[in-house]
């Protein structure tokens, strides 16, 4: 067991936003919810998989929804209605332990990212319960189905969901992780696009083949790197292209650029022109609420389920969408994607596929 520091939060929350391509939410969230809890005098303690009992009950709790503000007409929906003083996750998470009669020992982060990898380590530190150094995903994902949960067959329901308005929902007999997105998803948009949920309710025995290990240390690791390279004065992109095993594949300006609110994601676009050694070419990035696919001179260069990261190359930070400007200085890393989205299975619900593109699936060069 380790109890993470005020200094390993932030660490693990920057490596989680450059490994969440721009999704997984903003980090300035994330460490307002680890300053709330060490506030109130609440111990972030991980353990690794191997820690953790056999029987001990684990969930996953996380933040679902668009990640681009709604219009003002949009907002206007939810004037009238109420707000709850507690965050919704822990309306969530109360619910639930309510609903099965048992106290959950941990939870397991759905994605890193910077606000979803902190939504669950709130949770269990504002419980206290356990942080499982593990996560289902290994980057950021979009969708639920999106998971090594899902590859693996293992159920989301029974699914907890709250929003801000005090409405608590429970849903059961949703027959697998597709139908969960369908279901979730659209009680996000009508929950101004911002819910709390809470699946994968199992004991250790039922998930740990099923979770990427470690993969919480693995993001503290890039953080650590990150935050040595900027002390130090190093080019940030290629800290992380080397600690990630990946490579700075462009660097230029942020150009035309244009994003939209669908059906609760972000979806949109960012045009890259090149300078430098890359003076001369262009390069496009198309993220549905993470970087999904980077076209070099139009030509298709990397997708998922490799990592498309944006570096601001004057700040260091990553880009979150839809956070890019025209005029922003920046540098494109591409990392290699988690092992498990590699096997057929997670290829074909997490790679060219899901983006209607007929290639087959290669790493990026």
């Amino acid at each position: 067991m380790k109890q993470l520091s005020r200094q390993n939060l932030e660490d693990i929350l920057i490596g989680a936003t450059i490994l969440g391509t721009g999704g997984g939410g903003e980090m300035s969230l994330g460490l307002e919810m680890i300053d709330d809890a060490l506030a109130q005098g609440k111990n972030f303690n991980m353990v690794s998989l191997d820690e953790a009992p056999e029987d001990a009950l684990v969930c996953t709790p996380y933040m679902l929804g668009a990640i681009s503000p709604l219009p003002a007409e949009e907002e206007k929906k939810y004037e009238r209605l109420p707000r709850i003083s507690e965050p919704a996750i822990l309306a969530a998470f109360k619910r639930f332990e309510d609903y099965l009669g048992r106290k959950f020992y941990g939870t397991i982060s759905c994605e890193l990212g910077g606000s979803n990898t902190a939504t669950a380590f709130y949770a269990a530190a504002m419980a206290d319960a356990y942080i499982i150094d593990a996560d289902p995903a290994g980057r950021a994902v979009p969708e639920i189905t999106h998971s090594t949960y899902y590859i693996n067959g293992l159920p989301a329901a029974p699914i907890v969901t709250a929003n801000a308005f005090g409405e608590t929902i429970i849903c059961e007999n949703v027959m697998d992780d597709e139908r969960a997105e369908h279901v979730v998803r659209a009680l996000s948009v009508v929950s101004r696009n911002d819910i709390a949920a809470i699946d994968h309710a199992l004991e250790v025995r039922e998930i740990r083949h099923a979770v990427i290990p470690g993969a919480i240390s693995m993001a503290m690791r890039m953080g650590e790197v990150w935050r040595k390279a900027k002390d130090v004065g190093s080019d940030v992109p290629d800290a992380i292209a080397t600690e990630g095993q990946g490579a700075v594949v462009f660097r230029g300006t942020v150009d035309e650029n244009n994003w939209k609110t669908e059906n609760g994601f972000t979806i949109g676009d960012i045009a890259i022109e090149g300078i430098e050694e890359n003076s001369g070419d262009t390069y496009r990035i198309w993220l549905k609420n993470e970087n999904m696919i980077g076209r070099l001179n139009c030509q298709i260069h990397a997708t998922i389920p490799d990592l498309i990261c944006l570096i601001d190359t004057e700040t260091g930070y990553a880009v979150t969408n839809p956070n890019y400007y025209q005029g922003q200085k920046v540098a494109v890393v591409v990392l290699p994607a988690p092992a498990p989205f590699l096997t057929p299975k997670g290829l074909s619900a997490f790679g060219p596929a899901y983006l209607g593109l007929k290639q087959e699936y290669r790493p990026a060069t």
